[in-house]
């Protein structure tokens, strides 16, 4: 089998394997958050930080949210790693923002954030500050979900069917998942350009 198939088969088990109710409840708290005026904040790194990106684009275009990512701001992001350092630079992010119990944080991440392993102390502290004040928590991530499972209101781990893959599929499932939501009939509101031109 050449790789191509492989990684192609991987990708097959994984949409056979996927929560679909954890999308669902995911559609339904999106929903409320538009319904009441919150605001979602989407958070990640690297490659999940470059999504983040995308999903902004398409929940205010498409879904009608009002929605932001640090990681779009390079001069602060850079500013608070240079002057106050990595771990704190979302949670600091999201209190300058006020962030309130009205909105939505919503995180891409490969391994969800782990304080004991010091992976992504970015994201934990982030979302220790979401839950404290009274901010819902949603996302998709890889492995096992590390803190972002733990503490979300709705969590799409994406299932491992080859470890040595895990990246990589997390990444793109993010995609997949996000486009799903704002295609969803629960949450679009805005026609998408190729499908609205005859």
């Amino acid at each position: 089998m050449t790789y191509t198939a492989q990684h192609i088969n991987e990708a097959i088990a994984i949409l056979k394997q996927i929560d679909l109710d954890s999308i669902e409840r995911m559609v339904e708290l999106l929903t409320q958050v538009r319904t009441r005026g919150g605001r979602l904040f989407f958070l990640g790194v690297g490659g999940s930080a470059a999504n983040c990106s995308h999903a902004v684009n398409d929940f205010r275009k498409i879904a009608g949210i009002e929605a932001y990512a640090p990681t779009d701001n390079v001069s602060e992001l850079t500013a608070r790693t240079n002057d106050e350092g990595w771990a704190s630079v979302f949670v600091e992010w999201l209190k300058t923002s006020r962030l309130q119990a009205q909105d939505m944080v919503f995180v891409f991440s490969v391994g969800g954030g782990n304080l004991e392993k010091n992976v992504s102390p970015n994201l934990v502290a982030a979302l220790q500050y979401a839950k404290q004040v009274g901010a819902q928590v949603i996302g998709v991530v890889g492995r096992d979900g590390g803190y972002t499972a733990q503490v979300a209101d709705a969590c799409v781990v994406v299932p491992t069917v080859n470890p040595a893959n895990v990246t990589p599929h997390t990444e793109a499932f993010q995609a997949v998942v996000w486009h799903l939501l704002v295609s969803h009939p629960a949450l679009k509101i805005a026609p998408t350009k190729w499908e609205s031109t005859l």
